[in-house]
């Protein structure tokens, strides 16, 4: 994996970037900061300073709503225009992001990638904890990514600064106000992902993040991360859509790195609850037995090749 420790200026994700980056580019606008003449549209049309539009180009980048990479041509893509905006429809299905399963597969997206290690991406798929203590996981970060990013120099200056902007993307920082009761910090309420409660910050540099149910995780987002899990290690090219079905194991979809389970930080229990809710909502297109220590999941190849069809469910799109 290659080093993505910078670009977001440490600014944590934020409530209607991702929506303005989509609708900047769709206009024909661009969100390098290279050339002045982008810069000073950007800065206009976005209404933020230099700085915040290179966080916006991170963000909208790493979820993928847009692509923007060197010496390659910039664009939104058709997931970006699916939830954001639709040049031709001039809307998405939740540009808002008012609905919590969007929240939910933005998530999904930010950590659903194998190329470029960040300090999220470690955490929701190689990391094991679930109660660390800030200066601990910094050491254990600057130790696994020597090893996963051989190539690169990597400092603590630079991983500390990232982990920083991970943990205020995904926390609900509490701070003591001058009464000594405390309050929820306001600027922490910017980011979307914070309202999944995936991170708690305890204080004093202490964090929890416990396996969970995750009952507020729509069906259909767990199901169209779990067909997208399966795609990774599908080859599709040759394969009758309408007949086929393939299997995985359960405790590849609980454990593996950029599983459902890992990247939703559920519990056993929970994934397993969730397959039974899957079951249901497909019809019984993707199914799972439990028996005599066997645990497979079932999925249709066609569910695995166009799991866009499982958000269109969730969004009600005809």
């Amino acid at each position: 994996m290659k080093a993505k420790f910078s670009g977001h200026d440490t600014f944590p994700m934020r409530y209607g970037w991702l929506y303005k980056a989509v609708n900047h580019m769709n206009s024909g606008h661009f969100l390098k900061t290279s050339k002045t003449e982008d810069v000073e549209k950007a800065v206009i049309e976005l209404g933020v300073g230099k700085n915040m539009v290179n966080a916006i180009r991170y963000w909208a980048d790493c979820t993928g709503v847009i692509f923007d990479k060197v010496n390659q041509e910039p664009h939104v893509t058709k997931l970006g225009n699916y939830i954001f905006a639709d040049f031709k429809k001039h809307q998405g299905n939740d540009p808002y992001l008012e609905q919590k399963g969007s929240i939910w597969l933005i998530h999904f997206l930010l950590n659903f990638d194998d190329q470029y290690l960040t300090s999220y991406r470690y955490f929701f798929n190689l990391s094991n904890v679930q109660n660390f203590e800030k200066e601990k996981f910094l050491f254990d970060f600057v130790e696994d990514a020597q090893s996963i990013c051989q190539s690169e120099a990597i400092t603590d200056k630079t991983l500390k600064k990232d982990i920083d902007c991970f943990l205020h993307t995904y926390c609900r920082k509490r701070k003591a106000a001058s009464s000594k009761v405390a309050k929820l910090d306001e600027d922490h309420f910017s980011s979307p992902l914070a309202e999944l409660n995936l991170i708690n910050d305890n204080g004093n540099g202490f964090y929890t993040s416990p396996l969970r149910d995750q009952q507020d995780l729509p069906i259909e987002i767990f199901t169209y991360a779990v067909a997208r899990f399966m795609n990774l290690t599908i080859d599709l090219e040759e394969v009758n859509l309408e007949t086929e079905h393939f299997t995985i194991g359960f405790d590849s979809l609980l454990s593996n790195p950029y599983s459902p389970g890992r990247i939703f930080r559920l519990s056993e229990h929970g994934l397993g609850q969730k397959l039974d809710d899957a079951q249901l909502a497909t019809n019984g297109e993707l199914t799972w037995v439990d028996s005599r220590g066997l645990r497979q999941i079932s999925c249709p190849a066609k569910l695995i090749k166009n799991p866009i069809s499982i958000l269109d469910k969730y969004y009600g799109v005809e």
